[in-house]
């Protein structure tokens, strides 16, 4: 069973088996506009918590999107070198950005669930 938090970064993390997959929400897409580029990381990277991931950029502006926990990046959406837009027209689907092993899944407590985060967005 998977289950999915939100960060007040406007971050997405579903653990499904063990693997994180991350992206970006609907709502953070909607405010950059429509992306041309997005930087991934390398696989095999080793992130802590809150640090920059990936870059995207859209024709607004560049935003950093951040770590949600700590973890070993084992995978990046390398469609997304080729087709950006797939973050835009799919967020929490084939749009994800990084795949990663968690080193200290407590850090997801903090997290919101899919409510609070809805809630957030006032």
């Amino acid at each position: 069973m998977s289950k999915i938090y939100f960060t007040p970064d406007h971050e997405w993390i579903k653990i499904e088996g063990g693997v994180a997959t991350v992206g970006i929400t609907d709502y953070a897409q909607e405010q950059l506009g429509d992306l041309v580029f997005v930087e991934l990381p390398e696989t095999g990277a080793t992130l802590s918590k809150g640090d920059t991931a990936v870059v995207v950029e859209s024709v607004k502006a560049a935003s950093d999107v951040y770590a949600p926990a700590d973890g070993e990046i084992t995978a990046v959406n390398d469609t997304l070198s080729s087709d950006p837009s797939l973050v835009n027209s799919a967020p929490a689907g084939d749009g994800w950005l990084w795949k990663m092993t968690l080193t200290d899944e407590s850090q997801l407590e903090g997290l919101m669930d899919e409510a609070a985060y809805q809630a957030s967005l006032g």
